[in-house]
C-alpha cells in the first residue's frame, strides 16, 4: 500500500454552467451544471483511470463550492487538502458548446476563493509520498499569492522527490502576452516534464516547436517535452529521440477539455511505466473520447474503457518512431 497519492494537482476549480448544445451563449435558456478547471480536470481523469490523485485548491464555502467538491469526490479525487473559504466565492464559468465554431467562454473568477491560493496551503503533508505533481500556467496567473503558491508547489515537489509536470495552458483572458511570458515562461524551465501546445512554445519561448523543445531539453530540467501541434498530432521529444502520434479521427461534440484529457492519459501511462509511444497513444485516445461528449470531464474514461477504445482506434496501425 502506498502512503501517499500517486499524483497531486493544484489549481483552480470552478462551477461550470454549460449551455445546451449548438446554441450561442446569449440565446441559451437551459444549462447543465458540471465542474471545470485544468488541474481538477486532470485529477478527475487520473482518478477515473485508476490512480490515487489529490487535488489541492480553494473553493468558496457556498453551494457552488459544495457541488465542486462533491463532483470531484464522486470521481474518486482526494480533496482532503482542499479548503473552503467562508469569505470568498467559488469561481463560475459559463460557456456554450459547438464543434465547428469558436466556443464562447465567460469567466467570473475575480476575487474568487481559488485566486487566494497561498503558499501556506502547500504543506509537506499534502505532498508526502507523491510521485508526480502537475500544475498549469493558469494558476500563477490568477494572483500574486497563487503565483507564489505555484513556486512553493514546485519546491515542495522537489523536496518530496516527485516529478514536476507543467502545462502552460495559456488563456489570454488572464493576462497579456507579456505577462504570460514574464510569469509563466520561466516555469517551463523548472519542469521535469512539459506538455505544451505549438502556439504556447512559440509565445513563451519565441521559437518553433522543435527548437523550443530542444532548448528545454538542453537548458532546462526537462527530460521529456511533449508538443501538441496545430493539426492535433503530438510529438514527444527526449534526448534519445522523438515519437509522433497522429490524432484519432472521431466526431467532435465539444472540443473543450481535450488538452487536460491528453495530459491525464499521458501521465497515467508514464505512472505505469509505459514507453513514450504507448503514452502518446493513450493520451490521444483519452482526448478523443473527451471531445465526443459535452463538458470538460463527461467523456473521461475508465482504464477499461480507454483500453477498449485504443484497441479499436489502433487496429491495423503501426506506431511511428524516428
Amino acid at each position: 500500500m502506498r502512503n501517499g497519492p500517486e499524483a497531486v494537482t493544484c489549481g483552480e476549480a470552478m462551477l461550470l454552467m454549460l449551455a445546451e448544445p449548438g446554441l450561442p451563449l446569449e440565446r441559451a435558456t437551459h444549462f447543465r451544471r458540471s465542474v471545470a478547471g485544468a488541474e481538477s480536470n486532470v485529477a478527475a481523469g487520473l482518478a477515473r483511470l485508476g490512480h490515487w490523485a489529490r487535488w489541492i485548491g480553494r473553493v468558496g464555502d457556498d453551494p457552488a463550492g459544495e457541488a465542486v467538491l462533491r463532483e470531484l469526490r464522486a470521481d474518486g479525487v482526494d480533496v482532503s487538502c482542499a479548503e473552503m473559504d467562508p469569505e470568498s466565492p467559488t469561481g463560475l464559468l459559463l460557456r456554450d458548446s459547438h464543434p465547428r465554431r469558436a466556443v464562447d467562454v465567460q469567466y467570473y473568477r475575480t476575487g474568487s476563493a481559488a485566486s487566494l491560493l497561498s503558499p501556506a496551503q502547500i504543506t509537506p503533508e499534502a505532498l508526502a509520498g507523491v510521485r508526480l505533481v502537475h500544475v498549469t500556467g493558469i494558476t500563477p496567473m490568477l494572483s500574486e499569492d497563487a503565483e507564489q503558491a505555484t513556486h512553493a508547489l514546485i519546491e515542495g515537489a522537489r523536496q518530496a522527490g516527485a516529478t514536476v509536470c507543467f502545462d502552460p495552458n495559456v488563456r489570454r483572458k488572464l493576462g497579456t502576452d507579456h505577462e504570460w511570458i514574464r510569469r509563466v515562461g520561466p516555469l517551463l524551465r523548472e519542469a521535469d516534464l512539459v506538455l505544451a501546445g505549438e502556439e504556447e512554445i512559440e509565445l513563451l519561448l519565441g521559437a518553433g516547436p522543435d527548437e523550443g523543445a530542444k532548448a528545454l531539453l538542453t537548458l532546462g530540467r526537462a527530460g521529456t517535452v511533449v508538443v501538441k501541434h496545430r493539426d492535433h498530432s503530438a510529438v514527444a521529444h527526449t534526448a534519445e529521440g522523438q515519437w509522433r502520434q497522429e490524432p484519432f479521427e472521431v466526431p467532435v461534440t465539444d472540443p473543450v477539455g481535450a488538452g487536460d484529457a491528453f495530459a491525464a492519459g499521458w501521465l497515467s501511462a508514464r505512472l505505469r511505466g509505459l514507453d513514450h509511444q504507448r503514452a502518446l497513444a493513450e493520451a490521444a485516445c483519452v482526448a478523443a473520447l473527451v471531445v465526443q461528449a459535452p463538458g470538460d470531464i463527461d467523456g473521461l474514461p475508465t482504464a477499461a474503457a480507454r483500453d477498449r477504445a485504443l484497441a479499436a482506434f489502433t487496429r491495423g496501425t503501426d506506431p511511428v518512431h524516428r
